[in-house]
């Protein structure tokens, strides 16, 4: 089966205060369509997200956007451009990531997250000989994740509130 390229299309979302990176791997096919992060309705992103910072739960991309920036939290993904088969991160090739000094040279971030293993096996074989920062592994958002509940995965992703930006 011939694999499609698909380039990253959504900008980041990070501004001057931005504080903690969540990387992902690449947009679904969902996200792809909206030209926005986490937009598969059965994803938990914002769900978690928005219990972990105390606020109700977006419904709009402008809604998601504000979220993120109130509490100084910046969203993209590893991956520019790949190969893949529709939003299966397993069938991933032929990467080139993204240039994450767009974020880390404009904000100033104090710990990455990587929202599941393939963020991270991403973030730590193409970005962290160039970035030298170290990334935290957090069990994905995803529907493909379902054998962790919500409050399990709300139980781990409480480690991004350790960070200064919350204390």
């Amino acid at each position: 089966m011939k694999l499609e390229r698909h380039y990253h299309t959504i900008p980041p979302v990070f501004d001057e205060n931005s504080r903690v990176l969540i990387l992902g791997t690449f947009p679904s096919i969902k996200s792809r369509e909206a030209n926005f992060f986490y937009h598969h309705p059965q994803n938990r992103f914002w769900r978690v997200i928005a219990k972990l910072t105390g606020n109700i739960e977006p419904k709009n991309i402008e809604e998601k956007r504000k979220l993120l920036l109130d509490n100084n939290i910046a969203v993209w993904d590893v991956i520019h451009s790949c190969r893949l088969k529709g939003s299966s991160d397993s069938s991933i090739r032929d990467v080139v990531p993204n240039d994450l000094s767009v974020i880390l040279d404009h904000a100033p971030i104090e710990n990455i997250f990587a929202n599941g293993n393939k963020a991270y096996e991403l973030y730590m074989r193409y970005s962290f000989d160039e970035i030298k920062r170290p990334i935290e592994k957090l069990p994905s958002t995803s529907p493909a994740n379902a054998r962790w509940s919500f409050e399990r995965l709300l139980e781990d992703w409480k480690v991004i509130l350790a960070s200064d930006t919350y204390n």
